[in-house]
């Protein structure tokens, strides 16, 4: 073993000095450098944006009971290396003397909030600050809408319950206050300490105990499987940041996905650059090897030296690719400092270590079948250069590649069907380029013979070339393909996200607006510049029965759905009634019945119910829903079943029935309006002649969901553009790997009288064609990708993208072609221009 160790070393010294291991090399190094760079910034941004999340739910879980949290488990927290907090939240009276109010009031100690922060203000509906005080004991901090409808000044004391309290801050918000529209009572804050005085925490109440955790995500996941047994289904519900549904989690997961999906395709990019580099490495050592097997090399001696020497290069490579992956990441993370929340100090082991199995895999799984070949290569190569190797198989090609591609995708996503998502799309996509190349073949047959101008000998080297061409064709149109993808999918998500939240979105609410003063507000907001969006009437009423069958209305969907009764909303349902399908509504069974004109005599009217709600409580098409309003008995029929966008900032319903069947009830109005930042001092003057609405500002709110998804889109903006990068760094690997032979095939065409501007049309002219063609099959293969990566894995609505079908053969044309011309430059410049005395030299 030490003399093919020596012999190897010595080869390994000899090739480098010469250059010869410079496309291998740069490929390992590439597919290290393009893995570790995309997965480390994936992995900070991910971390970023999960403790932004966490924000919304004050800590990174939390814990939520109808009974006090046992403080034993709180201990075990604390011995797990996780923080901890508590808070007491439930509905309460508050009086300031014959006035009153119904609040929300939250009782905390003093280590909440264990993520975000509590915003207060110096008057009412003023600008926010953030605040790490809390209440003091005897203290209340309470929301602005408390002070307008109590007449609250500082100082002034309320009752709540026993107790009573003293007003010393306006209270802007808390960081799980929540985003329902409909969660209409406004926040009072006191100290936990101060909770036991109220007396309101009785037998009877409705008290929901939290308790708060922070921490690293292992330490967190040990908890939580330590604890969960040891919680009861009836009392106990635990949630984390994954678990968020509101606009912004559902953003963030999605940025998440897109962040995994990004770094798989930098993996397979990889993995394409690495093969084309080892077959053209192990093309270039077919004579040498010929040579060693005529002077009596063996077999075991020739393969123990080229198994040295990939490992040689591997480690090499990896070592460069590693510390230009982490160069650049850094680099890239100073360059979005100012503009996503992406820490320097935070380091993760896991890019690393993938970076480092992705190069060393790649690398010798896929010169797995290229060494197969060397060492098949016959010594009678040494007179005869026409024969090659004698592998002719490429089964274990395409099993060790693709086995070796699917094996690093699932081993980093850990996400089975994102890989074979991507996988089965590649693997079509290659069955379709083998079909394009047969064609081409025959194309080239007939364009190829007669008058030989540029186009035809472009067409009769395809056809020369068949194999070489399919290999090449099909690598480029994979990295088309997946450069395709993200972008795509880039543009799709960022779209999506930013049309939630458009300018003028409604950052305030009005509720309690009753029909004799509708008319006057809506003429006063007009007065004063202020456009209100549309009124929805709204009532109160709980759901008791479906087809006669009585519901259980103590159960919400956290409880066990094994209770006896049918399962209900456990809680009354705020009905509206229109003619008129709501924006981001759409029906998907049955029809709307605002459609429909007819008298409704049998005695039940329409009802359209919300897709999610009808899967969960069972209600199908044609179902009787009854509804008890007050006294008032509804009776309903199930005539249409919609989706809804929940993530857009507007008031949406579970159910929305026909006017006709509300007709004898008083509803109350809720309505929405957008006002600029800079006029949010005339709200008081707004809202003075209307003492009995209720306004609740969702501002903070949407400037906080809106900041994470600029955050979030130019995070991913900076993802594509390190994709696009390496895959353009593997297009020009993929044009370099056929040098070789195009500088055997010019010398001929020369020596023969070819003129020069022949030869350069020609060769652009073939990269032109196989870019051409490579472009479209990428285009088709990625509206297979996109289809199932945008309904199965990021619950989008998918939609063809004709416009890619015509842009992607066309720059596949543009940037193959000049990606060949420049790849070939040396071989195009004209014969007499050569430096002969430099080329002999060397």
């Amino acid at each position: 073993m030490s003399t093919s160790f020596n012999l190897a070393w010595r080869l390994f010294k000899h090739e480098a000095r010469r250059g010869e291991l410079t496309i291998i090399l740069l490929a390992i190094v590439l597919s290290v450098a393009a893995v570790l760079s995309l997965s480390l910034f994936s992995e900070r941004l991910q971390g970023a944006l999960k403790s932004r999340s966490a924000a919304f739910i004050a800590a990174d879980a939390q814990l939520r009971s109808d009974d006090p949290i046992n403080e034993e488990w709180l201990a075990r927290a604390r011995e797990e290396g996780l923080a901890t907090a508590k808070q007491v939240a439930t509905r309460s009276m508050v009086f300031k003397g014959d006035e009153m109010s119904l609040v929300d009031l939250r009782a905390v100690n003093d280590a909440y909030p264990l993520k975000g922060t509590v915003n207060i203000t110096d008057q009412p509906f003023g600008e926010k600050r953030n605040t790490a005080e809390l209440p003091q004991s005897g203290e209340a901090w309470v929301q602005s809408r408390l002070f307008q409808s109590l007449g609250l000044s500082f100082g002034d004391s309320i009752e709540i319950g026993d107790g009573t309290f003293t007003v010393t801050h306006v209270l802007v918000d808390i960081p799980d206050a929540g985003f329902s529209v409909f969660n209409t009572d406004p926040i009072a804050l006191i100290n936990l300490n101060d909770l036991e005085k109220t007396a309101i925490t009785g037998p009877g109440s409705r008290a929901r105990y939290v308790g708060f955790f922070a921490g690293d995500a292992g330490d967190i996941e040990n908890f939580n499987t330590w604890l969960l047994p040891q919680l009861n289904d009836d009392l106990h519900s635990w949630r984390t940041v994954k678990d968020d549904e509101s606009a912004i989690g559902r953003s963030v997961a999605s940025a998440e996905r897109y962040f995994l999906l990004a770094s798989l395709l930098a993996i397979v990019l990889a993995a394409v650059s690495i093969a084309v580099a080892a077959q053209r490495y192990a093309q270039r050592h077919f004579d040498p090897v010929a040579i060693m097997k005529t002077l009596g090399a063996t077999s075991s001696t020739i393969r123990k030296v080229y198994l040295f020497q990939i490992l040689f290069i591997t480690g090499l490579g990896i070592l460069i690719g590693l510390v230009i992956g982490f160069i650049g990441q850094q680099v890239v993370v100073s360059l979005v400092a100012d503009r996503v929340d992406v820490s320097l100090d935070v380091w993760h082991w896991r890019p690393l270590l993938i970076a480092v199995a992705t190069g060393a895999t790649c690398a010798l799984l896929f010169s797995l079948y290229p060494l197969l070949q060397l060492f098949s290569v016959p010594p009678l190569r040494v007179l005869r250069k026409d024969i090659s190797a004698n592998l002719r198989s490429r089964s274990i090609q395409f099993v060790a590649s693709g086995g070796a591609i699917f094996l690093l995708m699932w081993m980093y996503s850990r996400d089975l069907k994102i890989s074979a998502i991507l996988f089965v799309s590649g693997a079509a996509l290659v069955l379709g380029l083998l079909g394009a190349t047969y064609i081409l073949i025959a194309v080239g047959r007939k364009l190829g013979s007669g008058r030989m101008g540029a186009w035809q000998l472009a067409w009769a080297r395809i056809k020369r070339r068949a194999m070489d061409n399919s290999v090449q064709l099909i690598s480029f149109s994979v990295t088309i393909m997946l450069l395709l993808v993200v972008l795509v999918m880039r543009n799709d998500m960022v779209s999506q996200w930013r049309s939630q939240l458009p300018e003028g979105t409604p950052n305030y609410f009005l509720i309690n607006i009753t029909p004799d003063i509708q008319p006057e507000l809506d003429r006063h907001f007009a007065d004063n510049g202020v456009k209100i969006e549309e009124f929805y009437p709204v009532i109160r009423g709980r759901f008791v029965s479906v087809n006669g069958e009585g519901v259980n209305t103590e159960v919400s969907k956290e409880d066990e759905p094994n209770r006896e009764g049918r399962r209900g909303l456990g809680r009354e349902a705020n009905l509206t009634w229109s003619n008129t399908l709501q924006k981001e509504n759409e029906v998907i069974d049955g029809n709307w019945h605002g459609d429909e004109n007819k008298q409704y005599s049998e005695g039940w009217f329409p009802v359209s119910v919300e897709e999610g709600v009808a899967e969960r409580l069972n209600i199908k098409m044609g179902d009787r829903l009854t509804f008890n309003v007050g006294s008032e008995i509804v009776e309903t029929k199930v005539t249409s079943i919609r989706t809804v966008n929940w993530q857009t900032m507007q008031p949406n319903f579970f159910f929305v029935i026909h006017p006709e069947a509300m007709a004898a009830f008083s509803p109350t109005y809720i309505t929405s309006f957008y006002l600029p930042t800079e006029r949010k001092a005339e709200l008081t003057n707004l809202l003075k002649p209307f003492a009995s609405i209720t306004m609740f500002d969702v501002d903070a709110r949407i400037n906080q969901l809106r900041e994470i998804v600029d955050q979030v889109s130019v995070a991913v903006e900076f993802i594509l553009v390190l994709v696009l990068l390496a895959g353009s760094l593997v297009l020009i690997a993929q044009v370099q790997a056929s040098m070789d032979e195009r500088r055997q095939e010019i010398a001929i065409l020369r020596t023969l009288g070819a003129k020069g501007a022949l030869i350069r049309k020609s060769v652009i002219f073939e990269f032109v064609i196989i870019g051409v063609v490579a472009g479209f099959m990428a285009a088709m293969a990625n509206e297979l990708s996109l289809y199932l990566l945008q309904t199965s894995v990021f619950q989008m609505e998918a939609s063809l993208h004709p416009e890619y079908w015509a842009i992607a053969p066309s720059v596949g044309a543009v940037v193959v072609g000049i990606l060949g011309a420049f790849g070939c430059w040396r071989l195009l410049i004209p014969f007499w221009k050569i430096n002969w005395s430099d080329r002999s030299s060397s």
